[in-house]
């Protein structure tokens, strides 16, 4: 009877035992999941937002999402076509290039295809954002803000004064411009304007199927310009 692909023994050299446990154990649990789901999917991200991706794991139960390193990750696929446990996963591993993470599931393509489309997410940019709005507040009252946070707000770097109260800018200010990189204090005036730049999204790039084999459905170079375009 031929060997199974899934008994390859791969060595992981250049590491200690504790690190060598925890990777190994992330080899195995891709190689059972291999066995279990029908289908494995490698996306990149932009704007990744932890607590979003908690929601996105319970919306996706019981399928399994896979971050770390590419390396590992791809040892347990296999990176030539002699380590591969399935016929057409090294052409998978060969992809998995910057930041992305592996879904193996067993919806339809149809489901995950249209769910990866419609989903994003907008939230308040952080430092290091490229910006792609300009945000320009007018002098006069801000009446949003307490008179408590007018002295932050001059922390921050805005030109503001209390009037009778109310923090007032004394003239025209400009939060951020279109395509600079988000300083702190940007990122921060902006949240307290509730004025949400980032959008959360996730970017489907290839597919394997135990049917279908392997396709690629996004160029590298999409996953490039996504990448540059995330301050995170």
């Amino acid at each position: 009877m031929p060997k199974s692909k899934r008994d390859k023994k791969i060595s992981l050299t250049k590491t200690d035992k504790k690190g060598l446990a925890l990777k190994q154990k992330i080899v195995d649990d891709i190689r059972n999941c291999v066995q279990k789901y029908q289908s494995i999917y490698l996306f990149t991200f932009k704007n990744m937002r932890n607590e979003k991706m908690k929601e996105v794991r319970e919306q996706w139960k019981p399928s399994r999402f896979f971050f770390g390193k590419n390396k590992v990750i791809s040892i347990g696929l296999g990176r030539t076509e002699e380590e591969e446990v399935e016929e057409g996963l090294h052409k998978l591993s060969a992809c998995m290039k910057g930041q992305c993470a592996l879904l193996f599931t067993n919806s339809t393509q149809q489901e995950v295809t249209e769910w990866f489309d419609d989903y994003s997410v907008e939230d308040f940019a952080r430092s290091g954002f490229k910006s792609t709005q300009t945000v320009i507040l007018n002098e006069g009252p801000l009446k949003q803000f307490s008179h408590a946070i007018e002295p932050y707000l001059r922390q921050l770097g805005m030109p503001t004064k209390l009037d009778r109260g109310v923090v007032t800018l004394i003239k025209d200010f400009e939060v951020c411009k279109e395509g600079s990189i988000l300083t702190p204090e940007q990122a921060k005036i902006l949240e307290l304007l509730e004025h949400r730049l980032a959008t959360f999204k996730l970017i489907l790039l290839a597919r394997w199927s135990k049917e279908g084999g392997f396709e690629k459905i996004a160029s590298h170079q999409e996953d490039e310009d996504m990448n540059e375009e995330d301050g995170d």
